[in-house]
């Protein structure tokens, strides 16, 4: 799907080109269902303010059945500093499989797609293209398999999606379904990847696993990284949304 194309008339190329800043952060929302059973948006739209990323992957942004309706209606995105991705194959649908990605307005979007995974379950995931001051970014949002069965070959697809493209810097990042830090599927991106772990997230009112990560290609410097755990992050969801800030050094 094509977002639109930046005014210069696709990514800068020249010599000189900015470094870029970013911070990131992954957020499974469960349906917008807080620990307290309530199905509540506006909790949910209160946490990303208070995360305040420049781009968002969100898990569990769309009810399972029927329609597939997005739990944070898009009118109530039209008042934040973020706005949608155009992943959704379905109209009431914010992402695929659940899957969404959110980002600041004056990031441009230039490509985006819902991918399939290998799967025993419902999955996928969803690939955009961005362009941040004149910086081209490849991001994926995730929420790899929970028996673990297929986890490895999803792993495996989305690589194999970083590798059919023109290399350029990239972040994986979701709820990937993996307890240990280095553990299982997450050896399938090797010495080639960076693995953000900011640490446990789940269960959010008292957090033991490691489930969301983000990942980031060699062209990125680390910055920080952290979990983001406030009172209302505590209820709103039964994750907590993690956060990792990247920087793009100046070619």
């Amino acid at each position: 799907m094509n977002c639109g194309i930046s005014s210069d008339g696709g990514w800068a190329s020249h010599l000189g080109e900015p470094k870029v800043k970013l911070t990131f952060a992954s957020y499974n929302i469960h349906k917008g269902v807080g620990v307290d059973g309530r199905r509540d948006a506006d909790r949910i739209i209160t946490v990303l303010r208070e995360v305040n990323a420049d781009i968002i992957a969100l898990q569990e942004a769309d009810r399972r059945f029927g329609q597939r309706a997005s739990v944070l209606p898009r009118a109530m995105l039209d008042d934040t500093p973020w706005r949608a991705v155009p992943v959704a194959k379905r109209p009431r649908s914010l992402g695929w499989h659940g899957n969404a990605l959110l980002v600041r307005r004056d990031i441009e979007c230039v490509e985006a797609h819902a991918l399939d995974l290998p799967m025993l379950e419902p999955r996928g995931a969803v690939m955009a293209e961005l362009v941040s001051e004149g910086r081209r970014l490849r991001i994926f949002g995730v929420h790899l398999d929970l028996s673990g069965l297929r986890r490895r070959d999803q792993i495996n697809a989305l690589l194999g999606q970083c590798n059919g493209g023109e290399p350029c810097p990239t972040v994986i990042m979701g709820d990937f379904n993996q307890w240990g830090r280095l553990t299982g599927a997450m050896q399938a991106f090797g010495v080639a990847w960076q693995l953000i772990a900011p640490g446990a997230s789940y269960p959010s009112q008292r957090p033991v696993a490691l489930l969301d990560r983000i990942v980031a290609s060699r062209h990125w410097d680390f910055c920080d990284a952290g979990v983001h755990h406030s009172a209302m992050a505590a209820q709103a969801s039964d994750h907590l949304p993690i956060w990792a800030e990247l920087l793009l050094p100046k070619k």
